[in-house]
């Protein structure tokens, strides 16, 4: 597997992990089957374009990034980045009628996504000059823009930041607040009926929570840090075979956070987990001279 397609496959098996959906909740919600999902998360196969765009949605995060990646390794995979492209001819009217047939439907006027279709050659002739002079990396930056004028640089945006902080997190999804993204994991534990639970935290977000999975349904997991607990249950088959996290507590450095398992077998005790979070680093004074 090429270095651009195990990076789009990452990246989409992070999305399937965010969207805390098993493979069977993915063909639930999309055109394609269990078996269809499980090849293009483990990069058996290319998935089409619209799998692509729907597992974005799933896991609501915009599209730009992802469609970059998709066109440099359907390019690679196809072969169409080793064959240099012919002088497009000048469009006529049975041409402009022709290019609706494309693999998505037209974009309505003012939709950030049509432009990325239209610059499919450019996308090509870009990978293929990173590819070139080894610099894979530099391909990434070809993600969909609009030039401000004649000249204007190719930008890769950046990721979105947090977008709540402390006390704003509380009862906050950690994923819809981007609090999801590189957090730290402050203790993992495995209970009697073999469930897995973690705390998480965000220093950005300056909020914890609590994840589980392995799990049965019926069972609970309750998150605190002092304040208000939030909890979160395993409802059904889909549940018990993802992650399944609770919503967010808000946690200053050094403070405090538990998370406690509640099994759904009556006989079975709850099972709780502390962990600290690590103190902001401080820089030290300036050695006397």
């Amino acid at each position: 597997m090429t270095p651009e397609r195990t990076r789009l496959t990452a990246a989409l098996r992070e999305l399937r992990t965010r969207t805390g959906l098993s493979l069977a909740g993915l063909a639930e919600r999309t055109a394609y089957s269990k078996s269809s999902w499980e090849r293009y998360l483990n990069g058996k196969t290319m998935p089409p374009r619209q799998a692509v765009q729907d597992l974005c949605r799933l896991a609501r995060e915009p599209d730009g990034r992802l469609l970059a990646l998709w066109e440099i390794a359907e390019s690679e995979w196809s072969g169409r980045a080793a064959r240099p492209a012919p002088a497009p001819p000048e469009p006529g009217p049975r041409q402009r009628s022709e290019s609706r047939s494309e693999d998505a439907p037209p974009r309505p006027a003012g939709d950030p996504r049509s432009s990325l279709r239209g610059g499919r050659l450019v996308a090509v002739v870009v990978a293929v000059c990173a590819l070139a002079v080894g610099g894979v990396a530099s391909a990434l930056l070809l993600l969909p823009h609009r030039p401000d004028g004649p000249g204007s640089a190719v930008s890769a945006p950046s990721a979105p930041g947090p977008r709540c902080r402390g006390t704003a997190c509380e009862g906050r999804d950690p994923m819809h607040m981007y609090c999801g993204t590189g957090p730290d994991t402050l203790a993992t534990h495995r209970t009697a009926t073999g469930a897995r639970v973690e705390l998480r935290y965000s220093d950005q977000c300056r909020a914890g929570w609590a994840r589980m999975w392995a799990t049965d349904v019926g069972d609970r997991l309750e998150v605190t840090a002092g304040g208000p607990t939030r909890r979160a249950e395993i409802a059904d088959e889909v549940d018990a075979e993802s992650y399944v996290y609770t919503t967010m507590t808000a946690a200053r450095p050094g403070a405090v956070v538990r998370a406690c398992f509640r099994p759904a077998s009556a006989d079975a005790e709850r099972e709780c987990v502390d962990a600290r979070v690590h103190p902001a680093a401080t820089t030290p004074p300036p050695s006397p001279q």
